[in-house]
């Protein structure tokens, strides 16, 4: 791979990082909104949505990870 490829795959990289910082304490906010909710709430539409979303954040942030590291190999690292 040539330096010029590389060094997109690097600012990608850097964007895939960023993405994450800003979506992981979204994903923790969440998880804990739902967490603090009584038995009753959680089992209620508004717990269901809220856990249903902090398992779709999960699930991102995980995707994200995995893209980073898929870039990682591309490059040979």
């Amino acid at each position: 791979m040539n330096k010029s490829r590389r060094a997109i795959i690097a600012k990608v990289q850097g964007l895939i990082e960023e993405a994450k910082e800003l979506l992981e304490p979204v994903r923790d906010e969440e998880q804990e909104s739902f967490d603090n909710l009584s038995d009753g709430l959680k089992n209620a539409e508004k717990g269901q949505a809220a856990e249903a979303a902090a398992s779709a954040l999960d699930s991102a942030c995980d995707s994200l990870q995995e893209a980073f590291d898929f870039c990682e190999e591309a490059v040979g690292g």
